[in-house]
């Protein structure tokens, strides 16, 4: 895996995950990393909002290393990585009224366009909450050594692209805001529902355009691998920890679809993006125990009531929030894989007495972790 990212002279250049491993390890001087990543999920979204601000309100929120984040996770992203002085301003991007007008016929021009809604809400309401304050802080963090990633999906290629957003925020000004932003654009934009995104790309003096669209056509989350190999010097309690947020369900009951263009597609997406989740989660949980390190994962429950994926409204946003904070401030939030105590007495009484359980009571969480 490789990350684009922007030098000092305005160019792009794609630098060794495991290069870029190498130098945060030598910063870390033997200490252990902490790594979170967010993935897609449309308005699943306010379920990674949530859960990152629940566990502030808990005190169990770690100084994330590395923050990797795709589509909706990519919006998130950015406050995970500032840290809870950020919390008031994610959750108010998440409860907003804002999201309820994303999706914007196009009309006639659907016929000859590349989306069935227009980008423009989308742009307008990112570029919002991607302020001058947002980019100083970023790039003051990324100055630290910690890594801010976001994938997108190069539309020519069909390949994922892994932007380092930490150096983009380096270089200041208005043209780092503005190309900031449209990362986060691309990596939500999702093919079909919203256009790509064009960004104009130089490399080695050769300037082109490229169009983007989201991350998870191709990455439904991502942990480089090589950030998962052993730190010298780390053993035991001090290994790497992984912490997975799934802006959505791994597994999902049969339902009725309405036979319109917007429900089929919402329907075909989420069922693809569902199969390259748990096969993604697998092999990186995997990787992590070959490696030596702690992953913990989340995930909404298959009982919990979202209705629609691509129903940004704040009806639905608000409630799935808010069941993530309180699950999260409760300590109810995380799967270690692989689970030691799927007989846990108090995970079945859990079960047992609460309507709809926390992520970390849910049976199914239970048994994919033990498998």
């Amino acid at each position: 895996m490789t990350f684009r990212t922007l030098g000092a002279d305005h160019r792009f250049s794609e630098l060794s995950s495991t290069k870029i491993a190498e130098q945060l390890r030598t910063l870390r001087a033997g200490e252990p990393l902490s790594i979170l990543a967010l993935s897609g999920g449309g308005a699943g979204g306010a379920f990674g909002a949530g859960a990152v601000a629940g566990l502030t309100r808990a005190g169990t929120r770690p100084t994330f290393d590395v923050v990797t984040g795709v589509s909706a996770g990519a919006l998130v992203a950015p406050y995970a990585f500032l840290g809870p002085a950020w919390d008031a301003q994610l959750l108010e991007a998440f409860t907003g009224a804002g999201g309820d007008n994303l999706l914007q016929s196009r009309g006639l021009g659907v016929m000859f366009g590349s989306s069935l809604y227009s980008g423009r809400p989308l742009q307008q309401l990112i570029d919002t909450y991607v302020s001058d304050a947002m980019i100083r802080a970023v790039a003051r963090e990324a100055d630290k050594g910690r890594l801010l990633l976001v994938a997108t999906t190069d539309v020519a290629s069909g390949e994922p692209v892994v932007w380092d957003l930490g150096a983009i925020a380096k270089n200041g000004g208005p043209s780092a805001r503005k190309l900031f932003r449209d990362v986060l654009v691309a990596s939500a934009s999702v093919p079909g529902m919203f256009p790509p995104v064009i960004i104009r790309i130089d490399e080695d003096g050769l300037v082109h355009d490229q169009a983007h669209v989201d991350g998870a056509a191709t990455l439904p989350f991502f942990v480089p691998p090589a950030f998962l190999h052993p730190t010298p010097g780390v053993l035991g309690a001090h290994r790497t920890s992984v912490f997975v947020i799934v802006d959505g369900s791994l597994g999902e009951a049969a339902r009725t679809t309405r036979l319109t263009a917007r429900s089929i597609l919402s329907r075909s997406i989420l069922a693809g993006l569902n199969h390259l989740l748990l096969t993604t989660l697998e092999l990186t949980a995997a990787t992590a125990q070959l490696d030596g390190a702690d992953l913990q994962y989340s995930s909404l429950p298959t009982r919990y009531p979202l209705s629609e994926t691509f129903d940004f409204s704040a009806k639905i946003r608000r409630p799935l929030l808010r069941y993530a904070y309180e699950c999260a401030q409760a300590g109810r939030f995380w799967t270690a894989f692989p689970r030691t105590d799927p007989d846990n007495d108090a995970l079945h009484s859990m079960v047992q007495t609460q309507p709809l359980p926390c992520p970390a009571d849910d049976p199914f969480f239970g048994y994919l972790a033990t498998r």
